[in-house]
């Protein structure tokens, strides 16, 4: 991942996103209008923090395997990327909600389910930081990762599907592209997954990076 042309790539993407996802025409839909422009970011934010996620999860398994302190590393460094992205997944809805719900929070289940797993990893660097032997804090803190994801999953993707939500695709509401995500929006769209999806790797090895670099120095092994 230390090539140079995906990193060009990816800030190319985000680019393009940015100025099509301001500038580029969209639908004209009662309620949403414009602020349907947000889910060029909204959706593309959370897409990158299920797939960091999701990394750091098989970092930890690969941990529990070899036990080499670099798989720890890429785990936690992972899941704060993640977070990162999860946070600014949750701001950019709360936005979002706001200009077509009326409130920033509505107790929507998705939003409380949202903010439920960003607690679960909020723990999950709590736990961490909470043992000072390196290898105990690594071996467990790489278990609850492993439960961390699959509770995630089921969060996001199960859970709010049983019971009503104004969320499209949840709750008996069509998706996006089942009505209004036409040829227009998907040109930016699907960029703008990719392009947050390599912004998270390269955001997650350059940290990865600066990390063992500094434990290299302090000759933590």
């Amino acid at each position: 991942m230390r090539l140079a042309w995906w990193k060009s790539v990816t800030i190319l993407i985000l680019l393009f996103v940015i100025i099509g996802g301001f500038l580029f025409d969209v639908p004209k839909l009662n309620i949403l209008n414009e602020s349907i422009r947000n889910l060029y970011f909204h959706v593309p934010m959370w897409f990158g923090m299920i797939v960091m996620l999701l990394l750091s999860a098989i970092y930890s398994v690969r941990y529990l395997l070899k036990g080499t302190v670099k798989s720890d590393i890429q785990a936690s460094e992972f899941a704060n990327t993640g977070v990162v992205f999860g946070i600014l997944g949750l701001v950019t809805g709360m936005i979002w909600a706001k200009f077509t719900w009326g409130a920033f929070w509505s107790g929507d289940p998705k939003q409380n389910a949202s903010a439920i797993g960003l607690l679960i990893y909020f723990a999950y660097f709590v736990l961490r930081g909470s043992f000072t032997d390196d290898q105990q804090r690594a071996r467990i803190s790489s278990i609850y990762n492993i439960f961390c994801f699959p509770s995630l999953v089921a969060l996001l993707f199960i859970l709010p599907r049983l019971t009503d939500s104004l969320h499209p695709g949840n709750g008996g509401n069509p998706g996006f592209s089942s009505y209004d995500l036409d040829s227009r929006m998907r040109v930016i769209f699907y960029p703008a997954v990719i392009g947050f999806i390599l912004l998270g790797l390269w955001i997650s090895t350059l940290r990865v990076r600066i990390r063992l670099v500094r434990n290299k120095l302090y000759g933590i092994q």
